[in-house]
């Protein structure tokens, strides 16, 4: 979890002019998969993916669907900080059984600039095999595979694929943005290659926060849209405009739209606007606070759905209010948070620092009402 601002898209070389490049595959996306080698060893559990009844089990379809999409917690052991897959999966099973919609692996709140490559594909077939065991095979898993190389982002797709994932979250890439051309043709370019190459469907993550500022306005979204092998779009730039013009502009270019099962989501990526997002035409939220509270902002978006807008708000107003203490303690908060009120979490990776104990005492109580409400459920 990480700020978001609601400033409208900047003027410059990521929106200005961007409506003059025409949208077209990039004509050597498809050469780039025959040239890509195996990027790590695989993971201990990929001699796991080899039966068929394991293959069609991990690979189910599993559509996207309107609702709470929960960016998971990655944990680690104590003192050899190792990847703790028996508490990655209780943590999967526990969301799964409150009712969520779906998962999200290797996202910010999942650390996933601390992970190897095969520690990523450990955790979401941990991830898979965890719900999969527990009755949840139907639930979808989304996997962040953003990188700053088309050819390092096609690779962790695949990865994602081969480890059970469905769906791909993708980041623009963002370290030599100065060089990139004009117009925002290179992460046209970008997002392109990638989906073209990509085993599994793709969705665009704008984090501006995450990406050195850059902010993909919502032609460029709507554009990208376009491709067959991009089905949806994280918007945690908190501005509910831009979601309302993807909304209506994908809503307007399906034929025989079906709110329950659209073609192109838009999800929010905070849970302190999920209201908002709802009534600019968005389909849920992909948000780091369900980790702690997974059936508030359930219930946020069902009363909402049912037309009892005043409670609906009486919610947001707590969730809201829990999601300032997540947003400002970030994925270090969020863990203190779970240790102090359910009893696991532990800490990040180094370099991320251990919380004090006036900070641990205050993420502590910036979560109290929301984990009053979420016991109440």
């Amino acid at each position: 979890m990480a700020p978001h601002n609601d400033a409208p898209s900047p003027s410059g070389s990521f929106t200005s002019g961007f409506n003059r490049i025409p949208f077209r595959p990039s004509a050597s996306s498809a050469l780039l998969t025959a040239h890509l080698a195996s990027g790590e060893p695989d993971s201990p559990l990929s001699s796991s993916f080899g039966s068929a009844s394991a293959a069609s089990e991990f690979h189910m379809t599993r559509p996207l669907v309107p609702g709470v999409y929960v960016p998971t917690m990655c944990f680690f052991e104590e003192g050899t900080e190792d990847v703790d897959t028996d508490t990655i999966a209780r943590h999967a099973v526990r969301l799964a059984r409150a009712g969520v919609t779906g998962l999200a692996t290797q996202g910010s709140n999942g650390e996933a600039v601390h992970l190897t490559h095969s520690e990523r594909k450990l955790v979401t077939a941990t991830t898979r095999k965890a719900l999969n065991g527990s009755g949840f095979s139907h639930m979808p898993i989304i996997v962040g595979c953003g990188a700053q190389s088309t050819r390092e982002a096609i690779q962790l797709c695949r990865d994602a694929w081969e480890a059970g994932g469905d769906y791909a979250l993708v980041l623009p890439p963002s370290y030599y943005a100065s060089l990139f051309a004009p117009a925002s043709q290179t992460i046209m370019e970008y997002f392109t290659a990638v989906a073209d190459a990509s085993p599994i469907p793709i969705i665009i993550y704008n984090f501006p926060g995450a990406v050195n500022g850059m902010d993909m306005s919502s032609d460029m979204i709507i554009q990208l849209s376009q491709h067959h092998n991009i089905v949806g779009v994280k918007l945690t730039c908190g501005n509910t405009g831009k979601l309302n013009r993807v909304a209506a502009a994908t809503r307007k270019m399906t034929k025989n739209y079906d709110a329950k099962n659209p073609e192109f989501l838009v999800l929010a990526g905070s849970a302190d606007f999920t209201i908002q997002s709802l009534v600019a035409g968005g389909h849920g939220i992909l948000a780091g606070l369900a980790n702690i509270s997974p059936k508030a902002c359930i219930q946020t978006i069902e009363l909402y759905n049912q037309g009892k807008v005043a409670q609906a708000q009486d919610m947001q107003d707590i969730v809201a209010q829990g999601d300032w203490t997540a947003i400002q303690g970030g994925v270090v908060g969020v863990k203190a948070g779970l240790q102090a009120w359910m009893g696991y979490g532990g800490y990040a990776r180094s370099p991320l620092p251990k919380p004090s104990a006036e900070q641990t005492k205050k993420w502590k109580e910036g979560f109290r009402d929301l984990v009053v409400l979420e016991k109440s459920l």
